[in-house]
């Protein structure tokens, strides 16, 4: 919405948008940066440990910031689940429509998970908000995006709805597993697994 100033001499508006849009920017920036410090305080405390006053300090910003631009935790924890399930939902969706049913696609799949264990914290405040959706179905449509992702993905390699199930079933259940060990596993450890599950031309 464009803000109007009072007219000028010749008679014509003063638009007062950079100040409204630098405004908006920096509100965008800090809303960012208060998601991104949920994220890390899930992944130190858990989902118990979040407040707004811990979010705020974990932003390195004023202690009411968290409360002033969420009202609730919930609203909090909604946006940083939403947040981290779209990204991933987002980066799955482009694997997918790239997929040919061959082995690079695999591979490209394999690649990924292999970068998301390497960041373990980031992955277990994932985990954390994802059981919280299981709680709560009020947060799961962020979810569901993602496991729609994974299964349009398998889709490009089989009609099999049970293949497909079990293929979103053992990309969620590998990448939790990769948070219980010391040296999570590799991409060509991943590719092995996923060769298995899926028929793909090499």
């Amino acid at each position: 919405m464009r803000i109007l100033g009072p007219p000028n001499r010749t008679g014509s508006a003063t638009l007062n948008e950079p100040t409204t849009d630098g405004r908006r920017l920096k509100g965008e920036r800090r809303k960012r940066e208060l998601i991104e410090a949920t994220l890390r305080v899930v992944a130190r405390d858990g989902v118990a440990g979040v407040s707004h006053r811990t979010v705020a300090r974990e932003a390195g910003q004023p202690a009411t910031a968290a409360a002033y631009y969420f009202k609730s935790i919930d609203d909090l924890l909604t946006a940083a689940l939403t947040s981290c399930m779209d990204a991933d939902a987002e980066r799955m969706r482009v694997l997918a429509a790239e997929a040919d049913g061959g082995a690079d696609s695999l591979r490209a799949l394999a690649r990924l998970m292999a970068e998301v264990v390497r960041e373990p914290a980031h992955l277990l405040a994932e985990f954390e908000l994802y059981l919280l959706a299981a709680r709560d179905t009020a947060l799961r449509p962020s979810t569901q995006r993602w496991l729609a992702a994974v299964a349009d993905f398998a889709g490009r390699y089989t009609d099999d709805p049970a293949l497909v199930a079990a293929v979103v079933g053992a990309v969620d259940g590998l990448l939790m597993q990769a948070l219980l060990t010391d040296r999570p596993p590799s991409a060509q450890q991943f590719e092995a697994i996923l060769r298995a599950l899926l028929p793909c031309a090499d």
